[in-house]
């Protein structure tokens, strides 16, 4: 069947000078106002004299917007200067090369103050509502490897314990919310545990002065089964969960369980059942803690069916409560991969574009502040909890065209948008913030 028209007659020209082409970018960037956040990047971070000092809001909001709009790399930026965006953003826009000069001229201890721009941002943006709510809160930790291709990448041209090259960075996250509290970059051959306490401490110093009040649980893979996670966790009264890596003797106590000792459990695979055991951990005089084993049996046909009728997964943990809630509460954990691939795959942290380690640093700690920007603007709208990609669907990536009229500033978003009333909504409940500055 031929169409009834055909697309030939039409013509096509790069001439508007008013359209734009991400127009939703107007919620994030009114959150950003409201929390002062180009006010919080000038007044922390000071470059000294390097080239890429001046304007230090400016250029970081234009990478934190790029970042938002589904730029992966700083020449994506360019988006942004393109017809008439500047007017939903609320500020100038940078060229690409001015900020690469901007990124380049961050060493670790400039990108370390970053942190103190997050930090005050994570407080704010609670203050106004977006954060978790009242009660016990769980943070997820972890790491993830950030493969590099060159060799010439400072900290990132080893290779990880995966034998690929690339960053090792660690990262903290509320499974509640989906935003990333914390972040440190690490250098690719940098042990899963390196730096996790001190990581830990700041952690805690992070969430309380935003706001937490109630009962903290650190909850991590067997990469971090260590004594000094566990010392620093106890050190500020957070409650730990930690998975814990087997060796024989331990497996073979279990294998030696009665089996009245086993609960039975709604798993993926049926005959998944949890057990408890008193455990020391990390030696004499040790860690007195709850030691909780959960044992699956293989899939039929496997190899591991050869030699074992079943597989075993334990961890320890110090809370309080119903061995087989505890165990569950402990699974959830992995739902911090899909945070980590919201952080890759939602803003740019699928790679890091600089062969300097303070410049990717700096990267990542933009690239977290554009992640947690998006959660906050979600939260706020009271939608349900959408992954970066979503919201850049639904909200951000509205065409729309500005016209001025008697002295004002209007912008025309397309007529029969699906999710028009839900975008109101959040642009008015987010122009209705005070002023967190």
């Amino acid at each position: 069947m031929q169409s009834s028209h055909s697309l030939s007659p039409l013509s096509v020209a790069f001439s508007d000078r008013h359209a734009v082409a991400d127009a939703g970018l107007v919620l994030p960037a009114t959150l950003a106002e409201k929390l002062g956040l180009r006010e919080l990047f000038d007044q922390a971070v000071d470059l000294g004299e390097a080239p890429g000092r001046g304007n230090v809001g400016v250029k970081a909001l234009t990478l934190i917007y790029s970042a938002l709009s589904g730029g992966d790399c700083i020449d994506d930026s360019r988006v942004l200067g393109a017809g008439g965006a500047a007017a939903v953003l609320g500020c100038e826009v940078r060229a690409p090369s001015t900020l690469g000069t901007f990124l380049r001229s961050f060493r670790w201890g400039h990108a370390l103050q970053l942190d103190v721009v997050s930090r005050e941002a994570l407080a704010r943006a609670w203050k106004a509502g977006a954060g978790p709510k009242e009660g016990p809160l769980t943070i997820d930790l972890d790491s993830t490897i950030c493969e590099t291709y060159g060799l010439k990448k400072a900290g990132g041209s080893r290779f990880t314990y995966t034998n690929v090259r690339g960053y090792h960075p660690l990262l903290a996250v509320l499974p509640e919310t989906g935003e990333v509290v914390h972040a440190r970059l690490r250098g690719g051959p940098a042990h899963t545990a390196q730096g996790a306490a001190r990581f830990i401490a700041q952690t805690h110093a992070r969430v309380r002065s935003a706001g937490a009040a109630g009962e903290l649980t650190l909850r991590a893979d067997a990469g971090f089964f260590s004594e000094q996670v566990v010392g620093a966790c106890r050190k500020k009264n957070v409650r730990f969960s930690l998975a814990m890596p087997l060796h024989r003797s331990l497996q073979a106590r279990m294998a030696a369980l009665p089996e009245a000792a086993w609960r039975p459990i709604g798993y993926v695979f049926p005959g998944a059942a949890v057990a408890e055991i008193p455990y020391t951990a990390f030696g004499k005089p040790g860690v007195p803690v709850r030691l909780i084993v959960r044992r699956v049996p293989p899939s039929p046909g496997s190899q591991l069916a050869l030699f074992t009728p079943y597989a075993y997964h334990a961890f320890i943990t110090d809370r309080d409560g119903d061995t087989l809630a505890l165990e569950a509460d402990h699974r959830r954990h992995a739902e911090i991969e899909n945070g980590i691939r919201d952080l890759k795959y939602g803003v740019g942290l699928n790679h890091l574009p600089s062969g300097k380690f303070g410049a990717n640093a700096a990267w990542l700690a933009l690239q977290v502040i554009a992640h947690n920007l998006g959660r906050w603007v979600g939260q706020l709208s009271g939608a349900a909890r959408m992954t970066t990609k979503t919201l850049r669907q639904r909200f951000l990536s509205l065409p729309g065209r500005i016209t001025r009229s008697a002295r004002r500033f209007f912008l025309a978003l397309p007529a029969g948008w699906p999710w028009r009333e839900e975008f109101t909504a959040t642009l008015i409940r987010l122009r209705s913030l005070p002023l967190l500055i």
